[in-house]
């Protein structure tokens, strides 16, 4: 088994936006105000590429086969913070690491770029997710003001460390 974490090209679009997708309809969470409906999701690599000093997003591959991602994007509300975004597993890569292994690839990267915090949005019902960032380090917050994703009701915020 050869696993790779590398950016996202156009070819990957497709398959991460199909991760993406059917990972929120397995929770109901197919809804507005998700990740579902961002206009963005089917062109994932162009979105990214837009502006590279300011966010990326990553793709693992197992064998060469897309099996997940992870993104992060600034955000200017919060000072020297990256929004993590969209980290999604095919199904069949849950519950090996894999989402730990993208998650500390992720934050790596962010204070490599200069961020010194991470924050995210995630919903009550992803409780796996939700045991992976407490694990990791995530502090819940209250909601902030500037939520994009309205649908979204738990919110984290990590500081990295030096």
């Amino acid at each position: 088994m050869n696993l790779n974490i590398r950016k996202i090209t156009p070819a990957d679009d497709a398959k991460i936006a199909s991760i993406v997708r059917s990972n929120l309809e397995k929770y109901g969470l197919n809804k507005p105000g998700t990740a579902y409906f961002d206009p963005m999701l089917d062109h994932l690599s162009g979105y990214y590429d837009e502006l590279p000093d300011t966010k990326e997003y990553f793709v693992l591959t197992e064998d060469g086969e897309v099996i997940g991602g992870v993104g992060y994007e600034r955000l200017l509300s919060i000072d020297a913070c990256a929004e993590l975004q969209k980290i999604y597993l095919t199904d069949e890569a849950k519950g090996r690491g894999y989402g730990k292994k993208l998650l500390g690839f992720l934050e790596k990267r962010a204070a490599d770029k200069g961020y010194k915090r991470v924050y995210l949005e995630t919903h009550s019902c992803l409780k796996e997710a939700i045991s992976l960032y407490k694990k990791t380090g995530y502090c819940q917050i209250d909601k902030p003001d500037f939520v994009i994703h309205s649908a979204m009701d738990m919110f984290f915020l990590k500081e990295l460390k030096d």
